[in-house]
């Protein structure tokens, strides 16, 4: 067993490297430096943040109050449920997978084809992870009697990985076969409006699995992100109904855009790049909306894309905002729920933290908060066999990172644990929230100048975050080298948005503490040697956790 294990993970080597090559001249070509004397009003931080993101990005904006945040997975689920029903054009759904037993959300879609004969509705979720259970129940033969019953008004797209191909996908069992990429985009959206998050479609989200999900009410957002949407479907399997045990057969349309990725993977991959290009172009200054043309547009979103091995603006966009000059009181705040973050990331929030924040004559390192699940909050705990081993994988990890911070940026790093209940008992809950989040000081503070070393020592107060990035990322090398992965940098200078972000993070650290290097040292918390020894056979053989 462990031979077939690591001969698995040898044939990722390969693939990895090269994508890894390519993922280093990415982090080279979008590197920035940051300026040596911080701005010292928002207007000035934000205007300096929008200009780079700018270069990065493609720019929609909005009021503020088109942005609803919903707090927890029921939240979730009932709004999409209610969404759904009340829908008149359209429904695009892009996801990693449905779960095969959702068949109340997929009663809620035929109640809505049924009243309203006008409704398109698209899926698109990842081929590997979707028919993994085949012949057995599964997402694909969920969704085929959609086909069956509105084959005018629905269709079902799987995207494939252009990885896993010949003797890999016939070789590599089915359980740990999505390990060479998968479609991870998380886009709900129904008529003119859109929800972002890294929830897939499934009972646990939908109950006891922490999540963000943001809500856009607006025409251009929805239409930006169906583009996205429909996009990828023109580059995935069709799911076709079938009489086979299955229910269902994958089929390649002739009038697709680009070749199928089981055939021609490299040409695939050329003419999905090519048709996602002008996706992710930046608008030019006279196409750029700014504040003065519309008065009533206090928010900006800036989506983010990823491609593995094509195109990625994600990456140098969060390192734009790592790298930006602050002025004293701002902080950082990042999550994820797997801390395995891409050393890119981690050498970002490093070097963030570790940068002085000048006022007149006193200097303070920049306040940085990483929240991550706990073991017992950590949807591996308790697996069987090498999944096991990924919690105890993720403490010594950010061991790793709270040494690194202790060297580098003393006093203000710190890094907090998630967690409610214990994963598989009652009342468990499971945390993949993801993100980052800066916050300003108040302006009223930022402009007065700090000379008592005393209050130097309490962050001035805000009304909340100016920033956050939303979407399905989880920053791993994973995420940038192999997966399909979509978001949104969200910028605002108005309070009512940046009070409703705080709550967020409030949201998300209420069932957290902060742990230190000791607390990850002994006890329950010591990592056994056979962790250590599986985490270095990934290394060497070129994966990623």
């Amino acid at each position: 067993m462990l031979a077939r294990r690591i001969t698995t993970y040898a044939i990722k080597r390969s693939f990895l490297k090269r994508s890894q090559q390519w993922h280093i001249r990415q982090r080279q070509m979008f590197s920035t430096a940051p300026a040596a004397n911080p701005p010292s009003t928002h207007a000035a931080v934000l205007g300096g943040i929008t200009t780079e993101l700018d270069r990065l990005a493609p720019r929609i904006d909005l009021r503020a109050d088109q942005i609803e945040i919903l707090e927890g997975p029921s939240d979730f689920y009932n709004t999409l449920k209610n969404k759904i029903k009340l829908a008149k054009k359209r429904i695009y759904l892009s996801t990693l997978y449905i779960g095969k037993s959702e068949h109340e959300l997929v009663s809620c879609i035929q109640q809505a084809l049924q009243q309203n004969k006008d409704l398109k509705v698209s899926i698109l979720t990842d081929a590997l992870r979707g028919t993994r259970e085949t012949p057995e129940p599964s997402c694909a033969s969920l969704l085929s009697p959609l086909v069956v019953d509105f084959p005018d008004q629905v269709e079902i797209r799987m995207y494939h990985t252009p990885n896993l191909t010949g003797l890999r996908k016939r070789f590599i069992p089915k359980r740990i076969n999505e390990g060479w990429g998968l479609q991870h985009m998380k886009l709900y959206g129904i008529d003119n409006e859109v929800i972002l998050s890294g929830a897939n479609l499934s009972s646990d989200y939908f109950t006891n699995r922490q999540d963000r999900y943001h809500m856009f009410s607006s025409k251009r957002v929805a239409d930006y992100f169906a583009r996205i949407h429909y996009t990828m479907c023109r580059v995935s399997f069709l799911l076709e109904p079938s009489i086979t045990s299955g229910k269902y057969r994958l089929v390649w349309p002739g009038d697709n855009a680009a070749p199928s990725p089981l055939e021609d993977p490299k040409s695939y991959v050329a003419a999905t790049t090519e048709l996602f290009k002008p996706l992710i172009a930046t608008s030019t200054p006279s196409q750029a909306p700014s504040s003065s043309q519309n008065t009533a547009f206090n928010t900006a979103i800036f989506p983010l894309l990823i491609l593995p091995r094509s195109l990625n603006n994600e990456l140098p966009a969060l390192q734009s905002l790592l790298s930006t000059p602050l002025p004293y009181g701002a902080s950082y705040f990042f999550t994820a729920g797997y801390f395995n973050p891409d050393p890119a990331i981690t050498a970002s929030l490093l070097a963030a933290s570790s940068n002085l924040q000048a006022s007149s004559d006193n200097q303070s390192p920049i306040s940085t908060t990483v929240l991550t699940a706990s073991p017992w909050a950590n949807g591996f705990y308790g697996s069987k066999g090498v999944s096991g081993m990924l919690p105890p994988a993720y403490t010594l990890l950010s061991r790793r990172f709270l040494h690194a911070a202790t060297q580098t940026a003393p006093g203000a790093v710190t890094l907090r644990e998630w967690r409610r209940g214990t994963v598989g008992l009652m009342d468990g809950w499971t945390y993949h929230a993801k993100g980052l989040w800066l916050t300003l000081p108040s302006p009223a503070t930022s402009r007065t100048q700090k000379t008592d070393k005393s209050a130097m020592a309490t962050p001035p107060p805000s009304l909340g975050p100016s920033v956050t990035i939303i979407g399905s990322s989880n920053y791993t090398v994973r995420s940038y080298s192999l997966d399909v992965e979509v978001g949104a940098i969200v910028v605002t200078t108005n309070s009512g948005l940046q009070e409703r972000l705080r709550k967020e993070e409030e949201n998300l650290l209420r069932y957290s503490k902060v742990v230190t290097e000791e607390d990850l040292k002994g006890g329950e918390r010591r990592v056994g040697w056979r962790v250590r020894v599986a985490m270095w056979i990934v290394r060497i053989a070129g994966g990623s956790l």
